[in-house]
């Protein structure tokens, strides 16, 4: 065998491997065992029998659940509203979210990127709830403040997982169109977008599937909706009630997972 043969099934020698991963993951591990060395778990004063006695009473004035039709159709109402406020902001954020990727994806330079993705930070770095708080002032009690929360923090959440999605794809496809002639807008729709659209389309169910649960929160502070029932009863000690308005949460919850859960399976057929 010739030496020219024999050197190209010499397998490479391996990459040196660098020391940044052994170092962050024992920076991880001391901050685990940190977290658990400063916080006082007393785990032990959920199973006392005073703890448990005190939980099995407080359970049980849930039981049983208000069904007057009245007050059922007053929940399916809220319910509706609570699905209402998380669809239109999935549907805000969605919109708000691809028109920022853009810039945020590096398609228009290095500081609009930069700019962009650091609006994107601010937005869903302030909980849905503080979002909610400000806006009520501005808005008003009700649903309408409860989406623009929603739409705001979820905008900074899809505009961040787009442009990471658009700076994955593949150059080729859209590069080809342009050199070919095709203009700008249509190469990306064309080359671009369909890459990422399934993606994209993932992302925006899963955020949908959150925002179901946090608008049935948002409540709390006045922004309508199963949430605003539940405060509300809670407050009087009207457990049956308040048990009525968690099993409608449940089951709203229930019925989002399942529409997502279709969706998706159409989609990727």
């Amino acid at each position: 065998m010739s030496e020219p043969a024999r050197t190209l099934r010499t397998p490479p020698a391996a990459p040196r491997r660098g020391l940044g991963t052994p170092l962050l993951l024992l920076g991880l591990a001391a901050l685990v065992v940190a977290s658990f060395a400063t916080l006082r778990l007393d785990l032990a004063a959920f199973f006392t029998p005073e703890a448990v006695t005190t939980t099995l009473e407080f359970l049980a004035g849930f039981a049983p659940p208000e069904t007057a039709t009245p007050f059922l159709l007053k929940t399916l109402e809220a319910a509706i509203e609570t699905l209402s406020m998380s669809a239109l902001g999935t549907l805000l954020a969605v919109l708000a979210g691809l028109v920022l990727a853009l810039p945020a994806a590096g398609r228009w330079g290095a500081t609009p990127r930069a700019a962009v993705r650091l609006v994107l930070n601010v937005l869903r770095s302030i909980p849905e709830l503080v979002w909610a708080a400000l806006l009520l002032v501005a808005a008003g009690l009700g649903p309408f403040a409860g989406t623009l929360a929603l739409a705001a923090h979820t905008s900074g959440v899809l505009g961040r997982l787009f442009a990471d999605a658009l700076e994955n794809a593949e150059p080729l496809p859209e590069t080809s169109l342009r050199t070919n002639g095709a203009p700008a807008l249509a190469a990306f729709f064309y080359a671009t977008l369909p890459q990422t659209l399934p993606q994209m389309l993932s992302y925006t169910l899963y955020r949908w599937e959150n925002n179901i649960r946090a608008a049935a929160v948002l409540g709390v502070v006045g922004a309508g909706g199963l949430g605003q029932m539940l405060k509300y009863h809670l407050s009087l000690f009207q457990m049956q009630s308040a048990a009525t308005v968690v099993i409608a949460m449940l089951l709203l919850v229930a019925l989002v997972d399942a529409i997502s859960f279709a969706l998706r399976r159409a989609l990727t057929r």
